[in-house]
């Protein structure tokens, strides 16, 4: 299930984590699950809605700090149970195709559409898990990375697994 990736247009990022496939897979696709978790903390997610089928809605808004609110629509593109997950924000649900955000002061990921998709693999100790964040062009890449993805992405997997450890 490996995809094609672009160094001038991609990031990724892998981790083995020691809770099942099956758990992270629940806490992506369960929208009261996904709000515990969802962003870098002290950032928050205050609405989540999920429609889990190729087409369908997948929505989040998130809060700043000072309560400022950003929503966040798109559609899933790929849904394979516990192995794979597939959603942009370059199309709205039904496959319609989205209009670029408008830009948001302090909200830096409005700025480009992405394609984004989470690969869960079993092993021995837990689960290889792996995000892949396909952009457009070179600069929206850039501007993902410079807002600290590697860091962001990496904080809210481990948001994720100490919220599926608390949960047990």
């Amino acid at each position: 299930m490996a995809i094609a990736l672009n160094p001038e247009l991609d990031l990724i990022l892998e981790r083995e984590v020691d809770v099942t496939p099956e758990e992270i897979w629940h806490a992506w696709t369960t929208p009261e699950h996904l709000k515990k978790w969802f962003c870098p903390l002290p950032w928050k997610t205050v609405e989540c809605e999920i429609d889990l089928k190729p087409g369908g809605l997948f929505r989040t808004v998130m809060q700043s700090p000072e309560g400022q609110q950003f929503p966040n629509i798109g559609c899933y593109l790929e849904v394979i149970t516990n192995k794979k997950l597939s959603w942009t924000n370059a199309l709205q649900p039904g496959f319609r195709p989205a209009q670029m955000p408008e830009l948001s002061p302090g909200h830096e990921c409005a700025e480009f559409l992405m394609t984004a998709t989470l690969l869960l693999e079993a092993t021995a100790h837990g689960t290889r898990y792996t995000a892949y964040v396909l952009h457009s062009d070179a600069a929206a890449k850039q501007r993902h990375e410079a807002m600290g993805f590697e860091q962001g992405w990496g904080m809210v997997l481990d948001q994720l697994v100490a919220e599926i450890k608390k949960s047990r």
